[in-house]
């Protein structure tokens, strides 16, 4: 990867439906070879997909609630269940299993408190896995 790639990727970042005549100009190619860079950097699996960015609010998941979970066993068969079962919540929106304490990271994203709270305690604290819950309420996103 050289810097021609980089620069492809920090716009394709930035519009992901730039096209390909604007995005050659931007980093200083002609469309054929730009195209082509993008082309490999997709086959070679940089570049993994392209996404909308949807307001949140518009869609009735604008408040974000950051919820650290530890689980009462390690073993196989209780991660693989609780991460199949977590992982497919429509409200789960980010999920990282973690190095040390917590266990994991669960990020949830609802309309609103009453939403929350019916998440939390029809589904998360439904789980058999878990020993331990922690809600981190956002006061004012920062960045991200």
């Amino acid at each position: 990867m050289d810097d021609l790639d980089r620069a492809i990727l920090r716009e394709l970042s930035v519009n992901g439906r730039i096209s390909n005549a604007d995005l050659a100009d931007r980093v200083g190619l002609t469309p054929a070879p730009c195209l082509r860079r993008v082309r490999r950097l997709e086959a070679d699996g940089v570049i993994t997909g392209y996404r909308a960015v949807v307001d949140a609010d518009a869609v009735g998941r604008g408040w974000e609630v950051l919820v650290n979970a530890e689980i009462v066993s390690q073993d196989r068969r209780t991660v693989e269940a609780f991460e199949a079962a977590v992982g497919a919540f429509d409200e789960v929106v980010e999920f990282r299993r973690m190095i040390g304490r917590p266990d994991y990271f669960i990020r949830v994203a609802v309309a609103d408190l009453n939403a929350f709270e019916v998440f939390l305690r029809t589904k998360l604290m439904e789980q058999p896995a878990i020993s331990k819950l922690e809600s981190h309420l956002t006061m004012k996103k920062l960045k991200g």
